[in-house]
């Protein structure tokens, strides 16, 4: 399990690790829990160029389609086959197995504490 309080957040629910100038992205324990049972999960090709605050994949639960957005600009480096070939680890393990993108990045923009999402979802 990941210390959730090293992590940065985004307003769209996403966590982000950094390490140097590698962020490794998932959905928050919230998102995974009001999205329901996650059954498929699509994900950006590696080499991809993406662009912070455009939706770069999707997540499909029983309840509904949720939208992965990158929080950062960057070339995604690495992807989670784990989870597209078993969705249920978003919900099993959201800030662990569950890790979704990795993203080379050059500027890390202004991301949520830990403290200041808990505000942001009302906890």
């Amino acid at each position: 399990m990941t210390d959730t309080s090293k992590l940065h957040y985004t307003a769209e629910h996403e966590w982000i690790l950094v390490d140097g100038s590698i962020a490794t992205v998932g959905i928050t324990a919230y998102a995974a829990e009001k999205l329901g049972d996650v059954v498929f999960v699509e994900l950006p090709e590696v080499g991809s160029t993406v662009a912070g605050g455009t939706v770069v994949g999707e997540i499909e639960s029983t309840k509904s389609v949720g939208e992965l957005f990158a929080p950062v600009n960057g070339t995604v480096t690495a992807t989670n086959d784990a989870v597209v070939e078993s969705p249920e680890l978003v919900n099993s393990d959201p800030f662990g197995a569950g890790w979704l993108i990795k993203v080379e990045f050059d500027t890390l923009p202004t991301l949520l504490s830990q403290v200041e999402y808990s505000a942001l979802i009302g906890e």
